[in-house]
């Protein structure tokens, strides 16, 4: 029978991009929307096309542009995961007997009524151990996601991140402390807030409360969770608005001239000009020194895989 430890391990185990620094959402959005199932009672192995329209949903929203459109690939690949100790396909012998690289295309799955799921010794302890869940969900978010997308990545899988009060097994909590997190420099938010004056780069915000400036965070251009430095030239002073909309990919910044592009995928109701979208265009709110301006190179990989192209003209 599995430990706590196994399960947080094997979690932790999985392999999200051929090359490193690559945003790769996929997994990490189906293991969270399937532990969701597994809070709500839902049965161990998911028909593909039950399961296809929230993913396709989750990885419009956040994923790279492209990344919905490979929505099969995780539902098939997380089974060489963990040394296929993680995740179970059943389907059509001909199908399932493909090497791992040969994917099946969508029809396929769909029509094959191939069904996946987590292991039966993985979904019997994740429903046996209270707190199991929220604490696998939270290893994956921490790994995969930035801190600002957490609320709404929850709500649109459907988690219930409740805390647990009474934990029956004291080994969750101390697996769950040991779990390897890439440290973060706990000086770069004030370098990088005192690099732009304390104010949002995009749309100069600078309120603060008794001298503490407040609503204002440093955000990553190249997401910590990939490898981002914690330098100045790889982040941005943002109100909590537009960090949270850079993250989302709504808005990006162009390399070459350092102006503001928004996303054809972001719109506004309002139709005045006098919303969000009057930013775009517009040149970014110039650091204090040339050395700390966004490096071309997080830029680059910000457009790449945050950003929902195509830009607005």
């Amino acid at each position: 029978m599995k430990t706590v430890s196994d399960v947080l391990a094997a979690f932790e185990s999985i392999r999200r991009a051929q090359r490193q620094g690559v945003y790769a959402p996929h997994k990490p959005l189906l293991i969270l929307l399937s532990l969701a199932r597994v809070q709500h009672g839902n049965q161990r192995l998911t028909d593909f096309s039950q399961i296809e329209g929230q993913l396709k949903s989750l990885l419009a929203s956040f994923g790279p542009t492209s990344a919905a459109s490979s929505r099969h690939y995780p539902f098939w690949h997380l089974r060489t995961d963990a040394d296929g100790d993680l995740w179970e396909l059943q389907g059509p012998v001909e199908i399932l007997s493909r090497a791992p690289a040969s994917t099946p295309n969508l029809g396929e799955l769909r029509n094959g009524h191939v069904r996946a799921g987590f292991v039966i010794d993985i979904f019997e302890k994740l429903k046996a151990v209270p707190g199991l869940i929220q604490a696998v969900a939270q290893q994956v978010l921490d790994s995969a996601f930035p801190q600002t997308l957490f609320e709404e990545i929850i709500a649109a899988t459907g988690l219930d991140m409740t805390p647990v009060m009474h934990v029956s097994e004291t080994e969750l909590l101390s697996s769950f402390s040991q779990t390897r997190r890439r440290k973060r420099d706990p000086g770069f938010r004030e370098r990088v807030l005192r690099a732009y004056e304390y104010r949002c780069c995009v749309c100069g915000f600078d309120l603060r409360v008794c001298h503490f400036p407040a609503g204002l965070e440093a955000a990553h251009i190249k997401w910590h969770t990939t490898g981002g430095p914690d330098i100045e030239p790889n982040g941005l002073s943002l109100c909590s608005l537009h960090h949270k909309l850079f993250d989302l990919g709504a808005f990006s910044i162009e390399p070459a001239d350092y102006r503001i592009v928004y996303s054809q995928h972001a719109i506004s109701g309002n139709r005045s000009g006098m919303t969000e979208l009057q930013f775009h265009g517009r040149r970014l709110l110039s650091p204090q020194q040339l050395d700390q301006l966004p490096g071309r190179e997080f830029l680059h990989w910000n457009q790449r895989n945050v950003f929902k192209s195509p830009c607005r003209p």
